[in-house]
């Protein structure tokens, strides 16, 4: 393991200290005079039930995160690839830092502004996962980097076109130094990259022309292909993986980075099969191991196949019950402002009585969600009232992150530990 920069940790325990906001989600009841912050909070351990937190609430459980940050340390040891987990999941600094403190080789990226708050937040390694095209963005970046000549920072190319735009932009931002690149290589049907191992190679020759820019290796997107783990898709991933595989060494960069969240076991086994030693390192990209989920993830990620780090879901938004204004539902206060909806509805997990028992809710369903709404189909025999507690699974956390600016941390008893801020 290695921690974090100096600079990083100290901008971390600053977040830690800045006072919440009561126009926070959740944090509204607390009073002026209590000083709320991460770090009070730690200090004070209110409980999330029965004390001023306000419904819904988005949680986060520590022993959670504590375990999947090393599980997944662990299995990218023993699969000999290193992770850069993809920062856009979570946009929290203090989550970044728990993820290099396990082991994270740097911080991944999908634009300029995403970068901004990783260096806001002193991260030194970071993998621009995405081509460059705005040049004020460049020309920040050229900045940026010719005022930290340690700083290391990677992006990608896809096009002659787009090399000399990037290669143009750099020199008329000052650059001082030049930008490492990966040629990305895609797909038919996909996002950016490359369509063909044969114009990658084309991109690289001119990368190899430039002035500003230099070449690095490889690198790919597979989530792309299928959103179902299916065996041909499982087979078009490898395929795919083949092909970046035979690009990365035709390059014979240092570096080939694939992985998102849900096939980086098949990812890993492809590209580091039949490597020339030494090879390429391999750089995972997948961001929401850190937390999994309860929907796509658990339904479709490695450790379906049983191939994976065995991750624990980590977060969980209580919802009020507000009305059962008719047999077989229920209606809730928590909707589309407070949870993901584009990779499948939330998942009753456990209700619980203003008493404090709980009991399993697998029996309900969540039939649909308004803005502050959700709807819950209950059988017959369920008890559940109005201020009874409903606690929901999220599938997909990224799009669960950014709808809340101050998020819980709880230990196993749910008393409030920490409290994560996002910068979306």
């Amino acid at each position: 393991m290695t921690a974090p920069p100096p600079r990083a940790m100290n901008q971390i325990e600053a977040l830690r200290r800045r006072p919440i906001a009561a126009t926070e989600k959740g944090f509204g009841c607390f009073g002026a005079d209590q000083a709320i912050s991460a770090a009070a909070l730690a200090e004070q351990r209110p409980h999330a039930f029965g004390s001023a937190f306000t419904m819904p609430l988005l949680i986060l459980r520590d022993s959670a995160l504590t375990h999947n940050a090393t599980a997944m340390a662990d299995w990218c040891a023993t699969a000999g690839v290193l992770l850069a987990p993809h920062g856009k999941t979570t946009m929290a600094p203090q989550l970044f830092a728990r993820q290099l403190a396990a082991g994270a080789w740097g911080i991944t990226a999908a634009t300029i502004s995403q970068v901004q708050v990783y260096r806001a937040f002193g991260i030194g390694k970071i993998l621009i996962a995405n081509e460059l095209t705005d040049g004020a963005g460049i020309a920040w970046l050229a900045a940026e980097m010719a005022a930290d000549p340690d700083w290391e920072c990677y992006a990608y190319a896809d096009s002659v076109a787009g090399v000399e735009l990037a290669d143009r932009a750099l020199h008329e931002g000052g650059a001082a130094r030049p930008l490492p690149v990966l040629i990305e290589l895609g797909f038919p049907g996909g996002r950016t990259g490359c369509r063909t191992v044969a114009g990658a190679l084309e991109v690289a020759a001119a990368v190899r022309r430039s002035r500003w820019l230099e070449l690095a290796g490889a690198a790919g997107f597979e989530g792309g292909i299928g959103a179902a783990a299916s065996d041909a898709t499982l087979e078009a991933v490898a395929a795919y993986c083949r092909q970046l595989r035979a690009l990365g060494e035709a390059l014979a960069g240092p570096i080939i980075s694939a992985g998102g969240s849900a096939y980086f076991d098949v990812v890993a086994r492809e590209l580091t099969t039949a490597l020339a030693t030494p090879g390429p390192a391999v750089i995972l990209r997948g961001g929401c191991y850190l937390t999994h989920d309860h929907g796509t993830y658990a339904a479709n990620g490695p450790d379906a196949r049983h191939g994976g780090p065995g991750l624990i879901p980590a977060m969980e938004l209580w919802a009020p019950v507000l009305s059962r204004p008719e047999p077989g539902l229920a209606i809730a206060c928590a909707g589309r402002r407070d949870a993901a909806i584009d990779q499948g509805l939330p998942v009753p997990l456990r209700a619980r009585r203003p008493d404090g028992e709980e009991r399993a809710a697998d029996q309900l369903t969540v039939t649909r969600l308004d803005d502050q709404h959700a709807y819950i189909s209950v059988p017959g025999d369920f008890e559940l009232a109005p201020g009874d507690l409903v606690c929901l699974g999220i599938s997909h956390p990224c799009t669960t992150f950014d709808k809340w600016r101050v998020i819980p941390v709880v230990d196993d008893d749910y008393r409030v530990i920490d409290a994560v801020h996002t910068f979306f």
